[in-house]
Formats: structure tokens, C-alpha cells, sequence
């Protein structure tokens, strides 16, 4: 099956006020995570392992604006990011943020297209 889009992350200037107006607008739960310097974003409702109980639905994440990170960024759920790198870059890709562990939770990274939009990959930890 083709990998799938699992998450979104939106960077804010006011984190505050992005919370507040996402929380109020949507009825999202936005909870922040000082250690990582990020607020999780809750769309619908999650299972036991904080996963969408709905098919199809996804949450995301917010963090303070910072280059390359200026807009929404859609991020695909892959099998092997190191993989994923690769192949993007034989295919035009730039690698924009190399693979970054996220706590014990999997890893994280960052290409551009070939038309310039910044895409984020997330590989799920294996469970131990």
C-alpha cells in the first residue's frame, strides 16, 4: 500500500494565540510539550496509543516559526526515512532537515519537492 499522509504540523510567531484560535475555532485539544518545544494538535479522538480512532483522520502538531518550517507542512508516514531520502533525491527532492530521532517515538525529516514545497516524513519507532 502507498504511504499515506499521518500528520500535519502548522508553525505559529504567537503559539499562544494559534492555540487559542485553533482550540476555539475547531474545538481542537492542543496540548504543549515543553521538553520538545511542540504542542500536539487532536483533530478526533485518539485510541490508548494516542492514534485517530476515526479512519482517514489525522492530527498534527504546532511549533514556533523557524526556517525552513515557515508554512503547514503535510507529513507521509514511511517505512525506512533513510530509504525515503534517498529515493527522493534520485527524483529531484532536496533533503531540507536530515533524520532526527523525535524521544522514543520514531523519526523525523524534511525534504523539498521538485516544486519547492517542504514535505515532512515520520518513521514509527519499532516497538521493543
Amino acid at each position: 500500500m502507498a504511504d499515506k499522509v499521518v500528520h500535519f504540523e502548522s508553525p505559529a510567531d504567537d503559539l499562544d494565540r494559534a492555540r487559542a484560535f485553533y482550540g476555539e475555532a475547531f474545538g481542537w485539544t492542543i496540548n504543549s510539550i515543553p521538553e520538545l518545544d511542540y504542542s500536539s494538535v487532536e483533530t478526533t479522538p485518539t485510541d490508548d496509543t494516542n492514534m485517530p480512532t476515526e479512519p482517514g483522520a489525522i492530527n498534527g502538531g504546532m511549533m514556533r516559526r523557524k526556517a525552513p518550517i515557515t508554512d503547514p507542512v503535510l507529513t507521509i508516514g514511511v517505512d525506512d526515512v533513510d530509504a525515503s531520502l534517498r529515493r527522493i533525491e534520485e527524483l529531484g527532492g532536496k533533503v531540507a532537515i536530515p533524520k532526527q530521532a523525535v524521544a522514543d517515538m520514531g523519526f523525523a525529516a524534511y525534504f523539498s519537492d521538485p516544486e519547492g514545497n517542504l514535505v515532512g516524513l515520520w518513521e514509527s519507532a519499532q516497538p521493543g
